[in-house]
């Protein structure tokens, strides 16, 4: 008998889901290819497109110039991943990637209503970036099959 053990998100919303797909799924690949060009963060290159309709309608990266400037306060505290954002403006929410794509999107006019989200470079999203797709209206967030594994810093 195959057991398939669940996986323990920091956070997701009640009643959502979080979806898996493959490497080579083209919308994953953008996304990839989004963080790799555009991240400013060079511990965890992360990136997301915003698709709807067969198309992508936004893209985002994280990270901002302060890290390079000022260092991390979490990193220094070893604060655990998707905590005190507070004391880092380098890590402040309005740098993840999820929102950057969403905010890429709107604009250029692009309504993000019934739109998916492609997350690479991460394993789970915070609440700051569960509630910013909620209120954009996301309908699915896509993963990186293994991104558990992957891109869990605590494995």
């Amino acid at each position: 008998m195959l057991f398939l053990m669940a996986i323990q998100y920091p956070y997701l919303p009640e009643g959502r889901t979080v979806e898996y797909v493959s490497a080579d799924n083209q919308f994953m690949r953008a996304a990839h290819e989004y963080a790799l060009a555009h991240s400013l963060d060079d511990f965890q290159k992360t990136g997301s497109v915003v698709v709807k309709n067969g198309r992508i309608i936004g893209q985002g990266a994280n990270g901002n110039r302060y890290h390079q400037e000022h260092g991390c306060e979490r990193v220094r505290q070893r604060i655990p991943t998707g905590e005190r954002y507070d004391l880092c403006e380098g890590c402040n929410p309005k740098n993840h990637s999820e929102p950057k794509a969403l905010e890429d999107a709107i604009s250029h006019g692009e309504d993000t209503r019934g739109a998916d989200l492609y997350l690479y470079g991460h394993w789970w999203c915070c609440k700051p970036c569960w509630d910013a797709m909620l209120a954009a209206g996301i309908k699915n967030v896509y993963l990186l099959e293994g991104s558990e594994k992957l891109f869990n810093t605590k494995r």
